[in-house]
């Protein structure tokens, strides 16, 4: 049986050839960082577990400056403190920094053939080709506003009948546009969807897949190779728990359109739009590219829109003057006989200064995706390696008090006026050839279910005793952060405003599921 310390003498000597036969460095520095134990590199200088990452790395601008490096087992990782910085090297050098780094850990759990994990290679831009055929453009987006719509409407019709749900309901919400718009499938209405439940769980791992530092293996490759019993391998049992659920959500939502396309009743859809455009064979490279493709909407669109609109309700309960502001713009502009609707956003400034400062005061992923170098490079005179990890460190960016005064603050107004502070979407949705290819879709239901929210909803903090209740205002650790639970007080403005949300059930009425036909 292989010993613990049998284990840790063969990797000193694996990396001990790596540092004298390994291939030679340009005499450049790394950039700065704390100095590496033998061995081990920086290891015990990455998050302990459970901390808040984004803030373990910006003690590191005070310490080193706006770029620092550790290097844990040969592994260089960089990371960024300035957005300038970022946009430098991510943006204006993106032939060089649009990679991803291999994760062994994603390979044990299949997530590496998804969209954000991708290298920039061929099955990459074939992904992203197809992504912007079907949801990319303003044009290809606009033939779903119907289902942002309606399903932005029925969440509030959920929230006037159970406002203790708040969370739950963004989740519905979230997942009923996104499956909809990629499979054409319909969620349950008013019960839990196994679907969505099972998507769910699978963005949590994958949240967690991405986190930098957090899996041994991604230094440690041959680990993957252990026994799930041995010391070290339960890296490996959860990965296999974590792909079991991704083949799963693959397979049954890909069958699903297929099957529904056969009977000639398929809604129109991300799939069957990719699928009635080009002859797609089982098990062929077009085949991966369809199925992993419309799987990355849900993990780019989904948990991404419910932590967003998670702190703009978390925002709105701490603020009310933001509050009643918001509400006496869409007053004035659209009047209290109708909702807003998508076409109104050009006359609601305020609005969507509201949009921006929710990305803004909580970066849904405050660390971005990492990238990783495909080459080397010499940035402001420090050596950046191939295979490089690039992280940087958005939560940072959006809380630089050189660019935003009073960063901790929600003040939507900084977006607005003469001199108006750096729109935090240049970071929120990633960088240079990785950014987020659904974004425009994003953006139409987080603008709309803000608009709509902020037209009939009184948003306020929970009263218990007599007291309020306050909010804690704490955020998750994990690549896609969310608030910690908190309780906030959801009513309708008037029994007018409750009316307009409750003529949707005459309007779109409630669809039976296609749960059933999944068989999961």
């Amino acid at each position: 049986m292989l010993s613990i310390a049998s284990l840790l003498v063969g990797l000193a000597s694996i990396y001990v050839l790596y540092v004298f036969l390994g291939p030679k460095r340009t005499s450049a520095p790394l950039p700065p960082g704390p100095p590496p134990k033998p061995i081990i590199g920086n290891l015990k200088d990455l998050p302990p577990p459970g901390s808040k990452d984004w803030q373990h790395w910006l003690d590191h601008k005070e310490k080193y400056g706006p770029i620092s490096s550790i290097t844990v087992f040969g592994q260089t990782l960089v990371v960024l403190n300035d957005p300038d910085m970022a946009l430098e090297m991510l943006e204006k050098r993106s032939a060089k920094h649009s990679s991803r780094p291999h994760l062994p850990i994603a390979d044990l759990s299949g997530w590496d053939k998804t969209l954000g994990l991708l290298p920039y290679n061929n099955r990459f831009r074939a992904y992203r080709k197809a992504t912007y055929r079907e949801i990319g453009s303003a044009n290809a987006v606009a033939k779903f506003d119907g289902i942002v719509d309606k399903e932005v409407t029925r969440f509030l019709l959920r929230v006037i009948r159970s406002p203790n749900d708040l969370i739950d309901h963004l989740r519905k919400e979230s997942g009923a546009i996104i499956l909809r718009i990629g499979y054409g499938y319909t969620i349950e209405p008013n019960a839990r969807d196994p679907l969505v439940d099972l998507v769910d769980k699978a963005m949590d791992d994958f949240s967690q897949i991405v986190l930098p530092g957090a899996w041994l293996v991604n230094f440690i490759p041959f680990l993957k190779y252990l026994p799930t019993w041995l010391p070290g391998g339960k890296e490996n049992q959860i990965a296999k728990e974590y792909k079991e659920r991704l083949t799963i959500m693959h397979d049954k939502t890909y069958d699903f359109v297929k099957k529904q396309m056969a009977r000639g009743v398929q809604q129109p859809s991300y799939v069957s739009g990719l699928l009635e455009k080009d002859t797609v064979l089982p098990g062929s490279e077009e085949e991966i590219v369809v199925k992993y493709s419309a799987g990355a909407l849900y993990g780019g669109g989904a948990d991404t829109t419910v932590s967003a609109l998670s702190c703009f309700f978390m925002a709105m309960a701490l603020n009310p003057s933001v509050q009643k502001k918001a509400k006496e713009e869409i007053d004035r502009v659209i009047g209290t006989s109708r909702l807003p609707d998508l076409s109104d956003q050009n006359n609601l400034p305020y609005i969507n200064a509201v949009v921006q400062e929710v990305f803004r005061w909580h970066p849904v992923t405050p660390l971005s995706v990492s990238h990783a170098s495909s080459e080397e490079d010499i940035f402001n005179g420090y050596l950046i390696p191939k295979g490089a990890i690039i992280v940087p460190n958005v939560w940072a960016f959006t809380h630089d008090p050189t660019n935003y005064r009073n960063p901790e603050t929600f003040n939507p107004d900084r977006f607005l006026g003469a001199a108006p502070e750096p729109d935090p979407r240049l970071y929120a949705f990633g960088f240079g050839r990785r950014i987020c290819p659904g974004r425009l879709l994003a953006e139409k239901s987080i603008f709309l279910t803000v608009a709509r929210a902020l037209a009939v909803l009184d948003i306020r903090k929970k009263v218990r005793d007599g007291k309020e209740v306050p909010i804690r205002v704490e955020f998750s650790s994990g690549t896609i952060s969310h608030p910690v639970p908190f309780e906030v007080d959801l009513k309708p403005r008037s029994k007018g405003h409750e009316e307009l949300v409750r003529a949707v059930e005459r309007e779109f009425p409630w669809e039976e599921s296609h749960a059933k036909e999944l068989g999961i």
